[in-house]
């Protein structure tokens, strides 16, 4: 057999076992669901269940720690009732702050954690683009951080566009968290990010004209659990924009709304606790030398552990954990 035609049949039989083995993962009947459930002695709040490969499982998340986990159904005792003690949870409090800051058009959710740290809580945007991921925020990251906090904490928005035709960076992701250098907090940014450019902000992205908002975060979720990715507990608007009604029913789908107050192609300055804000999507090139420089910039301030990365979810249960 001619060389070419030989590495052409290689390429097309490892594309059909690659998509095979993606196809396996298929998941159905996934859906909101409710109720509490006890583990090894810890009680779980229900956000989701769903089948697959025939077994049934639960979405859940620790109200204490916002840590989410995965079980089968039958792993669970299942109470639906509500305890009110539990509405003092920094879960339940994020919730209870998204929605009183839920009123303007751009940046609502929590914007800010960890205020009396030195350090910031970083997250990176993955909107639909054709252009790779920006690895070069990884490895400066690595680089930064590596000797000083491992695995190196980073949040990721990812839109299900993004995810299905990222398939290379994903995986380079995945195996550099196995390897323990990073952390990742999987953060729904919706499914498609719709986005037109002649429309207006109040009715553009999630505000545009017949957008199923619970299509977009769910859609979303199974995107990332077919590839074997966790969903958090954390959402973040398309171009940060929203309004008081979509905010509402994103925490009624148990998810708390992530803006920033640092979006560095915006001009805005990290401070000490800022959410900060870079888009990794190989669009906003502006945002990732601003984030560089700034890493350089305390670079003395890292070596002497006086300024962090910090987890997400660390950060936001620390904004709301009530000493």
């Amino acid at each position: 057999m001619h060389k070419s035609l030989r590495m052409i049949l290689i390429f097309i039989i490892g594309v059909f076992f690659n998509d095979l083995l993606w196809s396996q993962n298929h998941i159905s009947s996934y859906q909101q669901s409710s109720g509490w459930a006890f583990v090894n002695g810890k009680k779980l709040k229900i956000l989701r269940s769903f089948s697959q490969d025939g077994t049934n499982f639960y979405l859940t998340v620790n109200t204490e720690t916002l840590q989410t986990a995965i079980y089968k159904s039958k792993e669970l005792k299942i109470e639906s009732s509500y305890e009110s003690a539990f509405t003092s949870s920094p879960y339940e409090q994020a919730l209870n702050a998204a929605d009183t800051q839920s009123f303007n058009l751009q940046d609502s959710g929590i914007t800010h954690g960890y205020p009396k740290e030195k350090g910031i809580t970083l997250t990176v945007d993955l909107c639909p683009s054709h252009k790779p991921f920006d690895r070069e925020i990884i490895s400066q990251l690595l680089m930064e951080f590596n000797d000083i906090e491992k695995p190196v904490p980073i949040a990721l928005s990812i839109t299900g566009m993004f995810l299905q035709n990222h398939r290379d960076d994903i995986d380079w992701l995945k195996k550099l968290e196995q390897q323990h250098q990073i952390e990742i907090t999987w953060i729904n940014h919706s499914y498609h990010h719709h986005f037109d450019p002649k429309l207006p902000l109040q009715n553009n992205f999630l505000l545009e004209s017949g957008t199923n908002i619970t299509d977009e975060v769910l859609k979303d979720e199974v995107a990332m659990l077919e590839q074997n990715l966790l969903p958090s507990v954390f959402f973040r608007f398309p171009g940060l924009v929203s309004s008081h009604e979509v905010v509402q029913k994103i925490t009624a789908l148990g998810l708390i709304p992530i803006g920033s107050d640092a979006w560095l192609a915006k001009g805005q300055n990290a401070q000490s606790g800022s959410i900060v804000l870079i888009h990794g999507n190989g669009n906003e090139p502006l945002g990732i030398k601003d984030f560089i420089e700034l890493l350089h910039a305390k670079k003395q301030e890292v070596l002497q552990k006086q300024w962090l990365l910090f987890d997400l979810r660390a950060s936001i249960n620390s904004e709301f954990k009530k000493d």
